[in-house]
């Protein structure tokens, strides 16, 4: 079934909805891994390793931790697929150089690219919200394989700009930071507690079902629900 919204912004989740969370699980997770040890004793003076350090540390009680610590629970928290900050941030600071180098192409569903094409064509605004940090999130979108999606999306919000994807709080920080009314914004996700939370937030949802994917089985709860983007048609006032 086509769903019909009138609104100015999207905002996208990444793993389950624009893109496969096997992806990630199966290729980015064991690259971060790989290179957590390197990333904590080459970019130690790094200020978002520093931070990211100090808040492992605080995280875990332990302030005199040392690197080998860290990258323990680093890899207790992978394992755990816990969305801690700090395992984003350096996640996110890995993935970057991974992208830089070429090591990685990042993935999208194949109805993905040309609806966002087509919406920001519209004069749609294209925002995400991801767990993924916001330089995880850059790299993303600029590596893709139909090459650097960047130029459609305006705003990246993570769990540390933003909040907890679960907290209707979060999506009230985001709606303030675009300037739009909160019934303006359309968030698509496979998870039904973040569609609860923009729910809450006064937004519009839409549940994004992938065959596949974790959620899927678990479905959207009492969301309108989509199986693809091709399913969800944007006609953007201009009134």
């Amino acid at each position: 079934m086509t769903e019909h919204f009138d609104i100015d912004s999207v905002v996208l989740d990444i793993e389950g909805t624009t893109s496969a969370t096997g992806f990630v699980v199966d290729v980015l997770y064991p690259y971060s891994r790989s290179r957590f040890g390197a990333v904590l004793s080459e970019r130690s003076g790094d200020p978002d390793v520093v931070r990211a350090v100090a808040q492992v540390r605080e995280l875990i009680g332990e302030p005199d931790a040392d690197a080998v610590r860290v990258e323990k629970a680093l890899n207790e928290w992978l394992d755990e697929d816990r969305k801690a900050t700090p395992l984003k941030t350096l996640q996110g600071l890995i993935w970057s150089e991974g992208f830089a180098r070429g090591d990685l192409v990042s993935h999208f569903y194949d109805d993905v690219v040309p609806a966002l094409r087509r919406w920001h064509a519209a004069g749609v605004r294209l925002h995400v919200y991801s767990s993924g940090s916001v330089a995880a999130q850059r790299a993303w979108f600029r590596s893709s394989p139909e090459g650097d999606l960047l130029p459609l999306v305006e705003g990246l919000y993570d769990t540390e700009n933003a909040g907890p994807k679960q907290e209707p709080e979060s999506y009230a920080t985001i709606a303030a930071a675009l300037g739009e009314a909160p019934g303006r914004i359309l968030f698509l996700s496979d998870r039904p507690g973040e569609l609860d939370a923009a729910r809450a937030a006064g937004w519009q949802a839409v549940g994004v079902r992938r065959p596949g994917e974790p959620y899927y089985e678990q479905g959207v709860g009492d969301h309108p629900q989509a199986g693809t983007f091709d399913e969800i048609t944007i006609a953007r006032s201009t009134a």
